[in-house]
């Protein structure tokens, strides 16, 4: 591995992390709660805001800081409906077709909402609707995306369009792709600002926040729950667990049904506005549909460009993942060689067996869980669900709480699978004509 990629001034650390760090708060946890909320993310944080917006008083607990974990490690990137089952492609086959059609709907109006939101809190967090590419990594994956089209279009008309493969130069400087598909609603922000604004708003509204207390356990007590964490008990009134990614054994039916898959990302130095433009001249959020993906976009400034994707299928060291990374980037994007990084880091992704996310009640204990990288806004629309779930004001049930939420026979939330996963997703995508520079 050269050391030559590696920047100075190079750091193990998220780049979202210079302008927002995670933040946390050591006030003294309360004795009763109307409802705690394990996870101090995205999920939780909009529990947390729609709860307190309703008139009840939220504690969120977090044994990390308050916005630590996924929710200011990923890309910012930011779809509706169109980021719904993207890792697998027979969606329209495994879902009952009523019940994919609410979810599309579903997903295309919580865009809306996440914008709405951003606009009715004043939430300062470098937003951007951008619309998004998602390059084909095959012919085949034309097709795919083909029926991915219409599905969106179906519920809102002209929101995608396929991009020929003479005009992939017009969105990025690359020839790898065979085509793409542009998806108008979607977008870009600043997800250490996202989740820190978040935050602040639901605090102001009411909600009590609580980094570095881990939750013990819990037992069911009255019409209630009482919760034990590190910083004392809490007799709470309705419990909701919003992990994700950094699920835990203090929850195992949840446990049993997410699949912690840790997601890379770089930032290369600075580039500069202009060289950035011309790389990626719409300046978009950018993605494509191998099995062993990439995601990437220009940073807030535009004056970089962020690069993430599954450089590894177990716990790897940042630094030779983000090295990984740097080949993909490069081999996608030749016109980048030279450039080195600034920034590598990784997070957990929460996947579900399905690759659907979930909102629901097990045991009376509330959840919104299965991000399947794609969070940002399924994830603040989720928690907002399952707010109004525990405030008895849903005037309909998500689609999102109609589907069984799968595991598999022995499984205990240990992914010791994704090595031979990631074995036959990178031989899916050689058989595929994906040639990936790096791999043994």
């Amino acid at each position: 591995m050269s050391d030559t990629i590696f920047a100075p001034d190079f750091v193990e650390r998220p780049f979202w992390w210079e302008a927002a760090p995670p933040t946390r708060r050591s006030d003294a946890i309360p004795a009763e709660a109307d409802v705690a909320v394990i996870g101090g993310g995205i999920a939780g944080l909009s529990t947390a805001l729609e709860l307190a917006r309703g008139g009840l008083r939220p504690v969120v607990l977090d044994r990390e800081p308050i916005g630590w974990g996924a929710s200011s490690r990923n890309g910012g990137a930011l779809a509706g409906a169109s980021g719904l089952g993207r890792s697998r492609s027979n969606l329209q086959e495994a879902v009952d077709p009523e019940i994919l059609a609410a979810m599309v709907e579903e997903g295309e109006q919580s865009f809306d909402d996440f914008e709405q939101l951003i606009e009715r809190e004043g939430l300062d967090c470098d937003y951007r609707r951008t619309g998004r590419f998602t390059g084909a990594h095959s012919a085949k994956a034309m097709q795919t995306l083909a029926v991915r089209g219409d599905m969106l279009n179906r519920a809102r008309p002209g929101e995608a369009q396929l991009v020929p493969r003479g005009d992939v130069g017009s969105e990025l400087a690359t020839e790898r792709y065979y085509g793409g598909l542009l998806v108008q609603r979607a977008g870009s922000l600043h997800p250490g600002k996202y989740v820190q604004e978040l935050a602040r708003v639901a605090e102001e509204a009411g909600a009590s926040l609580h980094g570095g207390v881990s939750v013990d356990g819990y037992g069911a007590e009255g019409s209630g729950f009482r919760v034990r964490t590190s910083a004392g008990e809490i007799k709470a009134g309705a419990l909701m667990v919003a992990t994700n990614g950094y699920t835990g054994g203090v929850t195992p039916w949840q446990q049993r049904r997410l699949i912690p898959v840790g997601s890379y990302m770089i930032a290369t130095e600075v580039l500069g506005r202009e060289r950035v433009a011309q790389l990626l001249p719409k300046l978009r959020v950018y993605g494509d549909t191998k099995k062993v993906l990439y995601y990437f976009r220009p940073s807030p400034a535009g004056d970089r460009i962020l690069f993430g994707g599954r450089a590894s299928f177990v716990d790897s060291d940042v630094r030779r993942a983000g090295a990984r990374l740097h080949r993909f980037l490069l081999h996608l994007i030749p016109a980048l060689a030279g450039t080195r990084i600034t920034h590598a880091w990784k997070g957990n992704v929460a996947f579900s067996f399905d690759f659907l996310p979930h909102v629901g009640v097990q045991d009376g204990v509330h959840y919104a869980l299965g991000c399947n990288g794609s969070g940002v806004v399924t994830m603040t629309h989720l928690g907002r669900q399952a707010a109004r779930q525990i405030l008895g004001r849903g005037n309909r049930p998500s689609a999102f709480s109609r589907l069984p939420f799968p595991t598999m026979r022995g499984y205990r939330g240990n992914p010791w699978f994704m090595p031979v996963v990631g074995g036959l997703y990178r031989l899916r995508d050689r058989l595929d004509g994906w040639r990936e520079p790096g791999w043994p």
